[in-house]
């Protein structure tokens, strides 16, 4: 990470921003239905008052509208804001759901926490999180590419394959092959569309899947409503904060929430209230992010049905220090990296 710039702070309430882009290398390319990366290109977020320094990060997402220079673009708009002492209140109100909302609130909850020189979760009232087991993502590919990675992460209780429409019951039997005691959740990416649910369910069913993710792209997922109700469904795209949660009830069990689609922990907190009191079950996932991306969501994990925060596994390289994690096992961050 470069070094930050020089902060001079005016008064006591005045936060310096810094801002960011950098990329990491992913130890391979990366495969869904959307397309393929090999580096997780991320926006940082530095905020200083006095001699305390907190962090975010952020990813920007094409599927939602968001670049990376618009991101950027829109968390510098807020530099006047910060100068005057914003809050995460204040911070909620000013910006809508997203990335750059994200990385603001992050650092904001980082610097609060070393300011008072306590963890996250205490000012949060949670109780600290634990080690947590972790799914680990099998890029889309060939019925044979995906089979060998399973092959290759066999040992680890939780694979979630990214499937890709047409073709994906032979992906999933190749890869239940493969992996025959590892339990299957799948993530589709919008990529079905009624033509071939039928016959993904049914291979679903036949390979013990568990779970699948947003089948149907978001706004055409009302059919979803009628289904016999087999294997979880979750919602990921259709999705983003407390907005529009009740209507997706009869559609879905779960919910996916990722701090850069509600825009920060202090929405995704909310958010998972909101959801266990509508019948939700909540699972906590990410994007291809780095260690200080994935932090920030280790305080969701003890509300969380699944946890899918793997992308610190998928790196070749990262933050230091960075998130610690064996075989599937995500140990919470150290107060050096975020929290």
């Amino acid at each position: 990470m470069k070094e930050l710039p020089e902060f001079i702070a005016e008064n006591p309430v005045a936060i310096d921003l810094a801002v960011e882009i950098e990329h990491f290398r992913l130890a391979r390319p990366f495969v869904i239905a959307r397309g393929a990366r090999t580096h997780a290109s991320v926006v940082t977020v530095s905020l200083r008052r006095g001699g305390v320094c907190g962090r975010g990060e952020c990813v920007p997402y094409a599927r939602y509208g968001e670049s990376i220079e618009g991101v950027v673009a829109a968390i510098a708009a807020q530099r006047a804001a910060l100068r005057q002492g914003m809050d995460r209140a204040s911070l909620q109100r000013a910006m809508p759901a997203g990335a750059a909302r994200n990385a603001l609130d992050c650092a904001l909850w980082d610097l609060t926490a070393k300011e008072a020189g306590c963890r996250a979760w205490e000012i949060a009232g949670l109780a600290a999180p634990a080690p947590t087991i972790t799914a680990f993502t099998l890029s889309l590919g060939t019925p044979e590419a995906m089979a060998a990675q399973a092959a290759h992460e066999a040992a680890r209780p939780l694979l979630k394959l990214k499937l890709g429409g047409h073709g994906d019951a032979a992906r999933l039997h190749a890869v239940r092959a493969a992996a025959p005691q590892a339990e299957l959740i799948v993530d589709a990416n919008e990529s079905w569309d009624e033509a071939v649910l039928d016959e993904n369910f049914a291979a679903c069913l036949a390979c013990g899947v568990t779970l699948v993710e947003q089948p149907l792209p978001a706004g055409k997922d009302g059919v979803l409503a009628d289904l016999p109700r087999h294997i979880r469904l979750c919602a990921d795209e259709s999705v983003h904060d407390r907005h529009g949660l009740a209507s997706l009830r009869r559609r879905y069990d779960m919910i996916n929430v990722k701090l850069d689609k509600t825009g920060g922990l202090t929405e995704a907190l909310a958010l998972i209230d909101a959801a266990r009191q509508l019948g939700f079950g909540i699972f906590v996932g990410c994007m291809v992010a780095s260690s200080l991306g994935i932090a920030p969501a280790m305080m969701l994990t003890g509300a969380a049905d699944y946890v899918d925060l793997d992308a610190p596994l998928l790196l070749g390289e990262d933050r230091v220090p960075a998130m610690a994690c064996a075989q599937s096992l995500l140990q919470p961050p150290v107060a050096a990296l975020w929290g």
